[in-house]
């Protein structure tokens, strides 16, 4: 099946000409003709997803899932880490479980193909107490290794996001090596030192650079500093337009090439009309496309991954990077090489984008999503 593109993003460069797709794999790139102004990208991949399309992980029924994966699929998300806040941790365990069995039955909501369900992403609870921004205060907790593993032990998790400062924290880290989770440091107040110290044990990734975190002062440089300075650490930003502004989306792409992923925190809200809605129990209000807190408080976002590299580049980054920030970048935070490539061989799971970006049509695992 030819896609009828004029180019793709392909192994990170830009390859012109048409892409073939046949049983579910990419089959060739580069053929001639190049066809219109439609391009293809690889399926983006979302390491911080709260929720969509009125679905909040943190209590969604398996069916609900279901729903949740289809309308990211619709929007070009293909892959995601199901991300849960802080919370009562039997609540957490529950929604883990309910994941695991989202997991094992993927078609429950009907046979329309959806986005990747992967690891869950823990936001939380081991976080600064004085950088929660939404996360509620009742449930944060100290470093409790006990409680850690109780949360592992209850489904499956790739990810966790921690305040690196807090006493304890190092035997965190180490217990999430052990079981081969990828540790991110967030929620943090943590110093120069203090973060130079988590990077050196372990810590691989930060989670959305410069909100809720120490950052960026010439005499006093926290995580966010060292973040974009120690090459091996992958840096995650809100590509909204709202939570990161432009000229600090530019820097964060000069500082850490390469190494910088898009993410979404995306919540319930996502998708849906101006109101009321709620992020695992907290009440929010989505408004002219921004979520926020009671306090007016930014409280997630409510866009798809995609609006990330449109707002990359109209911030000046360039097509290929923002791209790969959205795809390859994220898909090795998690080890997974299957994910987020569109060379041939690969797994087709294809974005094709008009020229203002914008979705026009989503392929996962060779089939095309809305078709049945």
């Amino acid at each position: 099946m030819r896609l009828g593109v004029s180019g793709a993003v392909v192994g990170g460069a830009w390859c012109p000409g048409d892409v073939t797709v046949d049983d579910g794999t990419v089959t060739a790139v580069g053929l001639p003709p190049a066809r219109g102004d439609v391009i293809a990208v690889p399926g983006l991949v979302d390491l911080l997803c709260h929720g969509y399309a009125g679905v909040d992980l943190a209590s969604a029924a398996v069916e609900e899932v279901a729903t949740l994966r289809t309308a990211l699929a619709r929007d070009g998300t293909t892959a995601l880490c199901p991300s849960l806040l802080t919370d009562d941790p039997d609540r957490t365990v529950a929604a883990l479980g309910r994941l695991d069995e989202a997991r094992a039955h993927p078609d429950s909501a009907g046979h329309e193909p959806g986005s990747h369900l992967l690891g869950a992403h823990l936001e939380g609870p081991f976080l600064a107490p004085t950088r929660l921004g939404t996360h509620p205060p009742e449930h944060r907790r100290d470093p409790d290794p006990t409680l850690l593993a109780r949360l592992l032990d209850a489904g499956r998790v790739d990810l966790v996001t921690l305040a690196p400062e807090l006493p304890g924290a190092g035997a965190l880290v180490d217990l999430l090596h052990a079981r081969g989770i990828v540790v991110s440091a967030g929620h943090s107040d943590a110093g120069a030192a203090a973060a130079q110290a988590a990077v050196d044990r372990g810590v691989t990734v930060v989670t959305h650079v410069f909100n809720a975190m120490s950052g960026l002062d010439h005499r006093a440089p926290g995580l966010a500093a060292v973040a974009l300075t120690r090459s091996e650490v992958v840096v995650t930003v809100i590509g909204d337009g709202h939570h990161v502004a432009p000229e600090m989306l530019r820097l964060v792409a000069a500082a850490a090439p390469g190494r910088w992923a898009l993410v979404t925190d995306a919540t319930a809200a996502a998708g849906m009309p101006d109101g009321p809605h709620r992020l695992a129990g907290v009440p929010v209000t989505l408004a002219d496309g921004v979520v926020r807190n009671t306090s007016g408080g930014l409280a997630g976002a409510a866009g798809p991954l995609v609006r990330g590299v449109r707002t990359a580049v109209a911030a000046g980054v360039g097509l290929v990077e923002a791209v790969g920030a959205a795809t390859s970048v994220p898909a090795r935070v998690l080890g997974r090489p299957d994910l987020g490539r569109l060379v041939p061989g690969a797994a087709a799971d294809v974005v094709l984008l008009d020229a203002g970006l914008a979705v026009s049509r989503v392929v996962v695992g060779g089939r095309t999503v809305g078709v049945e």
